[in-house]
């Protein structure tokens, strides 16, 4: 189901495009405000930034802007119909573009919470927090994969949810955390380190995870079929 040739162009389409510049801008931000503070103050005072921004918003940008990157123009410019025409699985074109983004998400974002909470002084925490950013990028770049299969306006579509969802109603209701993918990603780092937050149940977290994920990259490929068999522009 991995087209290796689609997989490559979806990542020149990822490299070459100045979003690529702020996949890396997002996460350095991040790193150098979780150093500033460290410096300043102390590492249990910074790495309260690492779930508190990481996770709700640096970590979904940035699987924003990989999923819309490798989907998002064709779809916009409509060349996505020469790549449909030809004798290609529909999901194994969907498959091979959410491997790219998520490869886009885990590097930029996860490792970036990786290195961020290492500079608070707390391995073990450091790690926890990294599985639980794996978790959560792996299950964002399914989901705006699917936002992008499906509307032009993906990235707006997307940003409204981070930003309504994900970081306004995820801090003022605790209920929201059951239907939040990072608070799924912190309740599997929890497991890890119990240092982490808590928010949901673990079998919850797991198997909601899983059915973004999958649901989500099989949508964009039964878009993709119906987006070739209506000719839709």
């Amino acid at each position: 189901m991995i087209n290796a040739t689609i997989a490559r162009l979806a990542l020149q389409a990822l490299l070459g495009r100045r979003r690529f510049f702020l996949l890396l801008a997002f996460p350095v931000l991040l790193i150098a405000l979780v150093a500033l503070i460290t410096a300043l103050t102390d590492g249990d005072a910074a790495f309260d930034i690492v779930p508190g921004l990481g996770y709700p918003l640096v970590l979904p940008l940035v699987a924003i802007l990989a999923a819309s990157s490798v989907l998002g123009p064709e779809v916009d410019d409509g060349s996505i119909v020469y790549l449909l025409s030809k004798p290609v699985s529909r999901y194994g074109v969907a498959i091979s573009k959410w491997l790219v983004a998520l490869a886009a998400t885990l590097v930029s974002g996860s490792v970036a919470i990786l290195i961020a909470s290492l500079i608070t002084g707390d391995t073990t925490r450091a790690v926890a927090m990294f599985v639980g950013a794996m978790v959560a990028g792996t299950a964002y770049s399914a989901l705006f994969l699917a936002i992008s299969s499906v509307t032009r306006h993906a990235v707006i579509a997307s940003l409204m949810f981070v930003l309504i969802w994900e970081s306004l109603l995820g801090n003022l209701f605790t209920g929201v955390a059951w239907l939040s993918i990072g608070q799924w990603g912190l309740r599997v780092g929890h497991e890890v380190s119990s240092k982490l937050p808590d928010p949901a149940n673990l079998t919850w977290a797991i198997l909601a995870s899983i059915v973004v994920t999958v649901g989500g990259v099989w949508f964009a490929g039964d878009r993709l079929r119906s987006f070739s068999l209506r000719g839709e522009d």
